[in-house]
């Protein structure tokens, strides 16, 4: 049946057209703005997963920029670490040679005086933006921690949320800056040794933890029966980060270098058992005195000097001074090279993350490319065909609007 009214082919034909210019509009947008999901309605849940991924490749990028600058301050920290430890083991050079009796000890110490002023202006400018890793001076009892901080290395993200990651760098101390001993009474800090026999060693003092707090002074106020002179203090303030170790590594350094300095034959060390108490060694032939408990104290409130302070109280000019000397350079190197080699660490895990996170970066980039980013080959050739389905739909529906005019002729 043939009706003026309603042209069905006309209408099927429309029909198609319709939807071939909805696929021609999408694949020219698809080319236009370079992505197969532009908008949230072109495909929700890839749309919702993209942008969370594009937040994480910001958030990357941000933790990029800090490992840059948390590099580049732990770079110089490194370096003017490396530069002390140069210019200690020239103080080495110069102490090992005033330990000779036919040299000009006054000159030795000049330039001994001279390196060490060296050190001091290194130290005061190994800064970057600020911040200086090489000192560790916080005058405040603080929690643990307080000597560190901390450089934003990732993002972790789980089902739960996201959570940042940190690289901590712990703070060196290598300023030659003098401290001040506490004044409040803290306690004894050893038992008392009667005697000591030729040749024999014991326990001399032992560092509580508790105890291992900012400004606690340990003080040695005689060691007479040592043969050391009676009235000769040896002390140390604790700064942050100090652990109950290395307060006794400390002790012993400046023990050693005023026995060598007032000519005692004895030594001092760390425990073989535990690296928190000190032993004494007797090196003589004869037994001597031991060391009364209360010339071994404990004080609070002192202000912690630079961690080669000791350097102060170098002074060649006479043969126990040189010896000594020589006693205390070791400790100061070690403290030095240990530092470096820390500071060399973490530079180097900070390297690491910054190569993982660029990484990172471009592998989330292409993985959101994949989702979203539109095939322009596919798009290209899809376009190629609507053109032509859509100029074939403009025939068929001239063609369709032409029927009804063939009832025409029934009229004639």
């Amino acid at each position: 049946m043939s009706s003026i009214l309603t042209n069905n082919g006309a209408m099927v034909t429309l029909q198609t057209l319709k939807s071939i210019n909805k696929n021609l509009a999408t694949t020219q947008n698809e080319i236009s703005t370079g992505k197969s999901v532009a908008t949230a309605k072109d495909n929700a849940a890839v749309w919702a997963i993209s942008k969370v991924m594009e937040s994480d490749v910001k958030g990357f990028k941000g933790i990029q920029d800090s490992l840059s600058l948390g590099q580049s301050t732990v770079a110089v920290a490194r370096q003017a670490a490396e530069t002390v430890t140069d210019l200690l083991t020239e103080i080495k050079g110069k102490v090992v040679a005033s330990q000779e009796e036919n040299v000009d000890r006054d000159k030795i110490q000049t330039d001994i005086a001279a390196l060490r002023s060296q050190i001091d202006a290194v130290t005061k400018a190994a800064q970057f933006n600020g911040l200086n890793l090489l000192s560790n001076t916080e005058t405040a009892v603080a929690a643990p921690g307080s000597n560190q901080i901390s450089v934003l290395s990732s993002l972790d993200r789980s089902g739960s949320g996201v959570a940042s990651s940190e690289i901590d760098v712990t703070k060196a101390d290598l300023g030659v800056g003098a401290a001040t001993d506490g004044t409040t009474a803290g306690g004894t800090a050893a038992t008392a040794i009667p005697s000591l026999a030729a040749g024999g060693t014991s326990a001399f003092m032992t560092v509580v933890p508790a105890n291992v707090t900012y400004g606690t002074t340990y003080n040695i106020e005689s060691m007479a029966g040592t043969a050391v002179a009676a009235g000769d203090q040896v002390s140390y303030v604790v700064r942050q980060g100090d652990t109950a170790a290395s307060v006794a590594s400390e002790m012993v350094n400046r023990l050693n270098f005023v026995a060598a300095r007032e000519g005692a034959d004895v030594t001092f060390s760390i425990s073989d058992t535990d690296p928190a108490i000190i032993n004494v060694t007797n090196n003589t032939d004869a037994a001597i005195t031991g060391i009364a408990a209360g010339d071994v104290n404990r004080t609070t409130g002192g202000t912690a000097g630079g961690g080669l302070n000791l350097l102060e109280e170098f002074d060649v000019t006479s043969a126990e001074g040189a010896a000594a000397a020589l006693a205390g350079i070791e400790g100061l190197i070690q403290t030095s090279i240990d530092a470096g080699a820390a500071f060399g660490s973490v530079q180097g895990r900070l390297e690491i993350q910054q190569d993982f996170i660029s990484g990172l970066t471009d592998a989330l980039r292409s993985g959101i490319g994949t989702m979203v980013d539109a095939d322009m080959e596919e798009a290209s050739a899809r376009l190629q065909a609507l053109q032509v389905q859509q100029q074939l739909g403009i025939q068929a529906l001239s063609i369709a609007n032409q029927a009804p005019q063939s009832i025409l002729s029934l009229f004639r």
